[in-house]
Order: C-alpha cells, then structure tokens, then sequence
C-alpha cells in the first residue's frame, strides 16, 4: 500500500464524538494477547506523536505553522483517548504490566529479525534480553502478590524465565548510546527506530507515573529499578533516529510511520471490533500524512519524495511468539555497551566506568528490587516462578532455586558474549 495514493479526508473531519472515544473495553483473559499489545504500541504511538507535536510547537515561530501543527494534534489526542480506554477497569498496573514487557520482547524481537542495519540490530538484540528478564521479574512478584500465573496473559507466546539479570543493565550513563541511521538507510530501519523508540518511552512513561500507586513497597521499588533500565532504552534507540532531519521532515515521517503502524495493525488484528478502530485511524493519519506532505512543500520547498524514496508500505509489523529466536539471543547475556558498542562485559577494564557506576547503584543487593522479588519469591514458593517450553539456554539461568545476580556484570565469568555486532 502507498498512503499517498489514498484520497485523504479533510483535516476537520477526522475529529470524533465523545461517545465513540468510549470504547468497549476488552476483556483481558478472553482477548488474544496480542491485541493488547497493540493497544499498547498504538497507545505509545500517538503519546509520541503528541508529544512531538508539541516540541516542533515550541520551537516555532509561525503563528500559521502553530495552528496547523494544533489541527493535527487534536485528532491525535482523540486517538490516543480512545485507545487508552480500550483497557478494561478491573485490569490491575500488574496485569497491564505484563502485556507492556510481552510487547517489548515480542516486538523488539520481529524488528531485529527484519533489520539490516548492524548497530540497530545489535541495540534491538542487547534491549530485548533486558526486556525479556524484566518480564520474568514482574511475572514473579505476580505469583506472590496474586498468586495468578502471567503465563495466561501471555497467552504462552512468550516464554518468562530469566534473560540478562536486570541487576547487570545498569550501565554508565554515557554508554549505549549508538550512532545514528542516516537518510541512506534502509525504510524499515529508519521505521523500525522510530517504532522502538516510541515504546520503549511510553513503557519508561507508564512506569514512571504508576511507581507510587503500586499496593505495596517492594512492587513500587521494582517498578522504580525497571524505569530506570527503560530510561537507558529510551536513550539508546532515540539515538538511532536522523538527526539531520528537519522538523518539518520529522513531522512528515511521523505521520508515515503511524499509517504503517495502523495499517499493520489492520492487517494481522484478529478481534473484528477493535480492526474496526485501526482502520477509522488509519484514515485519519492518511489525512495527517498529506497535510504533513502540503505542509513540507509550503515551508521547506521539498516533494515528500525527497525524505521518503518508495513510499510503498514494508510487510506489514506482525506480534507473534519468538520464543527460537529469544533463545538464540540469550546466548549473548554477558554482553554490555562501552561507548557505542556492544562488547563482553569481560573486556572492560577494571577502572572502567561501567564497573564504578555498579558500585554506586547495585553494589548492595539487599536493596536491589529485581533481586529481591526472585529472592522472597524462592523464600515464599520454594522455587521461582517460570514458563518454559524446554530448559533455560544459559546452564547458570536453569537453577530456579538462587537467582543469579553476576551474568553480565561479573568479569570474572566465562562464556556466553558473542552473537550480536554492532
């Protein structure tokens, strides 16, 4: 498909009552969980197209420009009100966690998988193991504070057992943060930094607001630990994306990426009720996407053309298990970043940054939430809570009765640092 092929509606029309902003909400054990996913993603989507919108908005000077930049935002904050209220009300922060971190490893996942740039690839596959073990943390505080297995919620498309020990992620500020893709990269690649780095920052988003409102100490704690690693996320992918785009370029992408996203998910949704909302978006950013092309010819003098060579849609984002290619991955749990590469942690240098910032952090593990969750849980249950469709890759991650807490961040270990390349 070419959006730019579609006839648009006008800007004015794609506003919507507030009855139909109300949606019917799903019901969160009947619905395939990759719908959620997509909630979420779209939800992510357009907090990251608003929020854009707004810094473009700051930073201009044309009254004009201001005003078509709000006409734009409006339906976007609609869209984004709607999906957000897809959620049902009796689905709990920690029910709607896990389909938050089943979406980071599922998706992150399916755009390494198609990326054929190696340092998007390296940082898609070095986040994906910390977003996998993020899961299997949350999924263990669940069985304590509920006794409900996230296997359910997941549909068992994803397996939850440990990935790179969330206590080994945290890393020196200025590490990880890779070079970024150019205008000469691959359409997907470029898609694919824009699509990841709105995720991730609505998941550092989500936790950030709902840290204090978790019911007890150390759920608030985990969520506090974790939103710091989303942070390093955030960080990492945006520094992907073109930085020598200008605004008015940024913008039109934007909207480009957001009718793929909303015609991929039209394309795989399986709940006919909820196509329905892809397909009523997809419309309404086919009318942004053309305004944002109007909008580049008249302040910049450029054809859309000139940012986006083949406008034809790739094969479309698809939310599937990836449970082979996860366990390939985390044959790469030692590795971390240095500067802007991925590297073993074992090559670091004793005075190394990374080992000075562990010190500072983590250095006392008592007070570690992500240790503490497996820790009590192995107290309280007598082993961790897992879902496995076979044993744990990594032979030191297959004992269920001590969580492991010096993969990735201990020199000393041997193994287990070499698939990813940057």
């Amino acid at each position: 498909m070419n959006p730019f092929d579609q006839k648009p509606m006008p800007v004015e029309k794609t506003y919507e009552s507030f009855s139909s902003l109300y949606p019917r909400q799903y019901h969160p054990l009947e619905v395939d969980p990759y719908t959620k996913c997509r909630i979420i993603l779209m939800n992510g989507t357009e907090f990251e197209a608003v929020g854009f919108s707004h810094n473009m908005a700051r930073h201009c000077e044309d009254q004009s420009l201001r005003r078509e930049l709000a006409m734009l935002r409006r339906t976007e904050q609609q869209q984004q009100k709607k999906l957000a209220n897809l959620k049902p009300v009796h689905e709990t922060i920690l029910e709607h966690t896990i389909s938050y971190e089943q979406l980071a490893v599922d998706l992150t996942a399916h755009l390494a998988k198609r990326v054929s740039t190696p340092r998007a690839k390296a940082a898609l596959d070095l986040a994906l193991l910390e977003d996998f073990d993020h899961l299997y943390r949350y999924a263990d505080l669940m069985e304590m504070d509920t006794g409900e297995h996230a296997e359910r919620l997941v549909g068992r498309y994803t397996e939850i057992m440990p990935g790179r020990p969330t206590v080994s992620e945290h890393r020196f500020p200025e590490d990880g943060i890779p070079g970024a893709l150019n205008s000469k990269a691959p359409l997907f690649d470029q898609l694919a930094a824009n699509i990841i780095t709105a995720a991730e920052q609505q998941t550092m988003n989500y936790y950030m607001n709902v840290t204090g409102f978790y019911k007890n100490d150390l759920g608030r704690k985990l969520y506090q630990e974790i939103g710091m690693i989303e942070e390093q996320h955030v960080t990492q992918y945006e520094a992907l994306q073109d930085p020598t785009m200008t605004w008015m370029e940024k913008l039109l992408m934007h909207e480009y990426t957001e009718c793929y996203l909303y015609w991929s998910c039209e394309q795989t949704e399986t709940d006919d009720a909820i196509r329905t909302i892809w397909s009523r978006h997809l419309e309404q950013e086919i009318a942004h996407l053309h305004k944002a092309s109007q909008l580049l010819e008249r302040y910049e003098g450029k054809h859309w053309q000139q940012v986006i060579k083949d406008p034809t849609f790739p094969e479309p984002v698809r939310l599937e298990s990836n449970i082979d290619y996860v366990r390939t991955a985390l044959l790469s749990v030692q590795l971390t970043y240095k500067d802007k590469n991925p590297l073993p942690v074992q090559s670091l240098a004793a005075n190394d940054p990374f080992f000075g910032y562990q010190d500072t952090v983590v250095s006392q593990l008592d007070a570690v939430a992500s240790h503490t969750v497996i820790d009590r849980a192995i107290n309280q249950l007598g082993q961790d809570y897992r879902f496995q469709t076979a044993p744990h890759p990594i032979p030191e991650l297959q004992i269920r009765g001590m969580d492991n807490t010096q993969l990735g961040r201990d020199p000393h270990i041997p193994g287990y640092t070499g698939i990813m390349q940057a």
